[in-house]
């Protein structure tokens, strides 16, 4: 039996999330991809930041934004015990909210991360935060709470001590959690009212910290789940699957990324994926220079880039794995790279972002320091870039 805490449904409205909103890891559509044409280039410590608030702990979770509306976790306490889930006018950077939760699950983990590690998802009706602790909430958009549920209580051998962190993602009516890890691993299908599983299956019990992706190929919606020998997709609403990819070195921390009817796989190399008639997918090619460290791969503009341990940008055509470009940034980086505009935003430990303008004449176009460490990807909305780190959440841009 799911153990979960009902606190009431919300009366069905429209969606408030608009295309331009970033409502969960890497944007609505997980491609890390914005189409916004005013998305700011130049910044510092000093000059280009709309706001810059104060947070109460730790976290890599990345802010997700929705109707006016910023959502972040972090985490506090003895052992990280102490859960928190914020909301933020988007406009001033006015705290709206703040609700505070005890940990049910363990709380080890690498110091290199925290509880606050999985990016939260909105639908701009409710917010879902799910921690590394196994505690997954769903709350509304005024914080009030809907449900809770202590996957722990559930699946009680669940375990990872140096911290889990794939993010939960929405898929219509379905809020898709993966839990891969030494023990009960499964990925399930979540009723995103009541917080019931409307599917679930069993995964191979070996740590994974990937996030899924739901993509269009062949007409069909399918979504991916990753581990470490083979890319699984599934029907994201009822569960089914659909088809498998099996290959060594699937890698557990970058996650794969889709687009213009391609896969994009990282592990011990990157392997360029191509959907047949029916969706199923063969090997187009094999990219040996393109090895993404722990940033995931980005796709844009007809080519993909990866992040290599070295602090490279590697640029290569995505129809044939062919690398066209390498440019040479400062690393490490945790933080995924993100595009909108003709520009490709890479932002290291360090908080340094560098705008690298992609297209016929590749160059960096911009340095853009904060001097605080930022390991959480980046998200954009309404003309402006989220960054957060331990102690502040920034939004670059404009003031309004």
């Amino acid at each position: 039996m799911n153990k979960f805490i009902p606190i009431g449904l919300l009366l069905l409205s429209p969606c408030l999330a608009s295309a331009a909103d970033w409502t969960q890891f890497r944007g609505a559509n997980g491609t890390g991809i914005s189409d916004e044409q005013t998305v700011p280039t130049k910044w510092s410590k000093t000059e280009g930041i709309r706001w810059k608030v104060e947070l109460p702990g730790r976290g890599l979770s990345s802010p997700v934004i929705a109707d006016g509306r910023v959502y972040v976790t972090a985490c506090t306490g003895y052992q990280q015990t102490r859960l928190h889930v914020l909301c933020f006018d988007a406009a001033s950077g006015k705290k709206l909210w703040e609700r505070q939760f005890w940990a049910t699950g363990g709380t080890g983990c690498h110091p290199n991360t925290s509880m606050a590690a999985p990016t939260p998802a909105t639908d701009g009706q409710r917010v879902y935060a799910l921690f590394a602790t196994c505690d997954l909430v769903c709350l509304d958009r005024d914080g009030n709470l809907v449900w809770l549920r202590a996957l722990t209580k559930d699946y009680p051998t669940v375990t990872n001590q140096v911290g889990m962190a794939a993010s939960p993602i929405l898929y219509k009516d379905v809020l898709v959690v993966q839990m891969e890890n030494a023990g009960e691993s499964f990925v399930a299908g979540i009723d995103k009212l009541t917080g019931k599983n409307k599917w679930k299956h069993d995964r191979e019990r070996q740590i994974n910290w990937v996030t899924p992706l739901v993509a269009n190929f062949a007409g069909r919606e399918v979504l991916l789940v990753q581990s470490p020998a083979e890319l699984s997709a599934f029907n994201p609403l009822t569960g089914e699957k659909v088809w498998k990819y099996q290959t060594k070195g699937i890698a557990t921390i970058p996650s794969a990324v889709a687009g213009k009817d391609m896969i994009f796989l990282p592990g011990g190399d990157l392997e360029g994926l191509r959907p047949d008639a029916k969706g199923s997918p063969e090997l187009a090619w094999t990219g040996t220079k393109l090895k993404p460290a722990t940033a995931s791969p980005l796709y844009y503009k007809d080519h993909v880039y990866t992040l290599s341990g070295a602090g490279i940008l590697n640029c290569a055509e995505a129809a044939t794995g062919k690398v066209v470009h390498q440019e040479r940034l400062k690393g490490p980086f945790s933080a995924s790279p993100i595009a909108a505009n003709g520009n490709v935003y890479c932002t290291n430990e360090e908080g340094t972002t560098f705008v690298v303008q992609v297209g016929e004449n590749v160059s960096i176009v911009a340095t853009n320091s904060l001097g605080d460490t930022i390991l959480g990807s980046p998200a954009i909305s309404g003309g402006a870039i989220y960054l957060r780190s331990d102690q502040y959440l920034y939004c670059i841009g404009e003031k309004k």
